[in-house]
C-alpha cells in the first residue's frame, strides 16, 4: 500500500506496517478495499480451490488405493473362508466360517516347499548371474568407444521391444541340440536353459537391465576412472573397485527387477521345463494338481465358483515372498530408479 509523504514522495508500506496495531481481520479488510474486482475474484477462486482440493485429493488417492489393493484384499478374504461360502450371496468380504483348511490344501496341492526351493535356486542364482553380466555390458556401452557400438546398442533396445515368444522356437532348438557339429547334448528340462542366457546378458528382460546400468554409469564423473587409471588400475579393476561400489543402488534395483521377473515367469519356464516345477508353473496347473492330490482323480468335477478359494490362496502364497522382499527393500529400490535416470 502506498502513501504520500510530506515531501510529496510515495512511500510503500509493508503488510506488517499496515497491520500494526490491527487484528488480522481488520488488516485483511483494508487490503480487500484497495483491490480491484479482478483481484478479489481471483482470491475467491483461490480460497475455494484451497477448500475443495483436499477433498478431491482424498477421493482420488482413496479410489486408486482401493483399485490397487482390491485384488490383495479379495485374496485374503477367499483364502480364509470355506468353499461353501462362495455359494452364499450374503458373504462378500468377511467370511462366515474362518478356516486354514483351504490354505493348507493349496500348499499340499502345489507341493509348495519343494517348489519354493526349486524356484529360489533358479530365481536367486539366475538373478545374481544376470546382474553381473548386465552390469559389465552396461558399463561397456557407457564408457568405451568401439566400432559397431551404435548397432549393438540398437540390438539391446530390440531386446526390450521384441517379445520372448518371437525367439522361443529358435531357443528351444538351440538348447535341444546344444553344441557344435555332432557334439551335441540335450539341455531341455535342465537349469542350464535359464543360467546360460543369464550368464551372457540375454536372460529375462536383460535389455532393460543393461539400459539401467548404462544410464547410471554415464551419470558418474569421468574423473573417478581417471584417478583409478593414475593409481595403476586397469579397466576391469576400475570397474570392480570404483564403479561397482558407487553403483550399489542400481545393482539392488536390477536385482529386484530380475527376481520379480524370474519369479513370475511362466512362458519361458513352460517352454524349457517338463519335470522341473516352479511357483508360476504350479499355480498355472493348480486345477489339475488339486484334483490329483486332494481328490485322487483328474476327472472329478469341482464347481468353478468353489475353485476360486484355492486359486486365490495359491495366488496369495505365491506373491507373499515378493511382497515381503519389496517391503524390506523399497527405499533402496526407489533410490536406484531415481539415480539410474529412468524417471527423466
Amino acid at each position: 500500500m502506498a502513501e504520500i509523504s510530506s515531501d510529496g514522495t510515495a512511500v510503500i508500506k509493508t503488510e506488517k506496517e499496515i497491520g500494526n496495531g490491527m487484528s488480522k481481520k481488520e488488516a485483511k479488510k483494508i487490503r480487500m478495499q484497495n483491490m480491484t474486482a479482478s483481484e478479489k475474484a481471483y482470491l475467491r477462486r483461490r480460497s475455494m480451490a484451497e477448500k475443495v482440493w483436499p477433498f478431491f485429493r482424498f477421493v482420488i488417492l482413496f479410489g486408486l488405493g482401493f483399485v490397487i489393493l482390491y485384488p490383495l484384499i479379495y485374496m485374503v478374504s477367499c483364502t480364509f473362508r470355506e468353499r461353501t461360502d462362495m455359494n452364499d450371496p450374503t458373504v462378500m468380504w468377511i467370511p462366515r466360517n474362518y478356516t486354514l483348511k483351504i490354505l493348507k490344501e493349496t500348499i499340499v496341492a502345489m507341493d509348495f516347499w519343494n517348489t519354493l526351493k526349486t524356484t529360489l535356486v533358479l530365481n536367486i542364482g539366475c538373478s545374481l548371474v544376470q546382474v553381473v553380466s548386465c552390469a559389465i555390458t552396461g558399463y561397456g556401452f557407457a564408457r568405451f568407444k568401439f566400432k559397431g557400438k551404435g548397432l549393438l546398442f540398437g540390438i539391446v533396445i530390440m531386446m526390450i521391444l521384441v517379445p520372448t515368444q518371437v525367439i522361443s522356437l529358435p531357443l528351444y532348438t538351440q538348447f535341444r541340440f546344444f553344441g557344435i557339429g555332432n557334439l551335441t547334448m540335450n539341455l531341455i528340462d535342465t537349469k542350464a536353459t535359464m543360467y546360460l542366457p543369464a550368464l551372457t546378458a540375454n536372460g529375462i528382460r536383460s535389455g532393460l537391465m543393461i539400459l539401467i546400468f548404462r544410464q547410471f554409469f554415464k551419470g558418474l564423473p569421468k574423473e573417478l576412472e581417471d584417478a583409478a587409471y593414475i593409481d595403476g588400475c586397469g579397466p576391469f579393476m576400475t570397474f570392480v573397485r570404483v564403479m561397482v561400489p558407487n553403483a550399489a543402488s542400481s545393482f539392488l534395483t536390477v536385482f529386484l527387477f530380475s527376481v520379480v521377473w524370474y519369479w513370475n515367469d511362466y512362458y519361458v519356464s513352460a517352454t524349457f521345463f517338463t519335470n522341473t516345477k516352479t511357483i508360476a508353473l504350479m499355480l498355472q496347473n493348480l486345477d489339475t494338481e488339486l484334483k490329483l492330490r486332494l481328490f485322487n482323480s483328474a476327472t472329478v468335477e469341482i464347481s468353478p465358483r468353489e475353485q476360486i478359494v484355492w486359486k486365490e490362496a495359491g495366488c496369495l502364497i505365491s506373491i507373499a515372498p515378493i511382497l515381503v522382499l519389496y517391503t524390506c527393500l523399497q527405499k533402496y529400490f526407489t533410490e536406484g530408479i531415481e539415480r539410474s535416470g529412468l524417471v527423466a
